[in-house]
């Protein structure tokens, strides 16, 4: 069986880095989760009341994601990386995760925050991500703290 990095960034650039540099060190396929829109600075700019980011949150708004992993069930390890967006994940990896089996996978969470911790991230997705056995859930600031 085989382990993948998935990632979803903004333009900040920090998670992708982050997954980047673990699927690198790990030798894990990696795959970027891409709305079918992608967001501008102003769509994640959660100060405004107004911006996408918000909208979709607090309206609890599917994402159309672009691409989709074909040999999904080669993989038993899976990584999930994404900002932390209202304590949680943001609506676009809830989509993504939506749209696969997890059944029998074993999933790590990372997170990127500018200031929040893990929290209650892994609770939150874990609906989203039925059948998996969430080992591990941590927020980080590079790839060496992924566990």
């Amino acid at each position: 069986m085989k382990t993948i990095v998935i990632y979803f960034s903004t333009e900040s650039g920090k998670t992708r880095k982050v997954a980047e540099e673990f699927s690198k060190s790990t030798g894990a396929d990696l795959f970027e989760i891409v709305s079918e829109i992608p967001y501008s600075a102003a769509d994640i700019k959660w100060t405004n009341p107004l911006a996408r980011c918000n909208k979709e949150k607090l309206g609890k708004k599917d994402v159309p994601v672009a691409g989709k992993i074909e040999n999904w069930d080669e993989y038993d390890t899976v990584y999930l990386g994404f900002p932390i967006w209202y304590a949680g994940a943001p609506n676009v990896v809830n989509t993504f995760c939506k749209g696969y089996d997890w059944s029998g996978k074993t999933l790590h969470i990372f997170a990127t925050s500018g200031g929040s911790g893990i929290g209650k991230t892994a609770e939150k997705l874990a609906p989203y991500v039925s059948g998996a056995r969430i080992e591990s859930a941590v927020r980080v600031t590079s790839a060496s703290e992924i566990r």
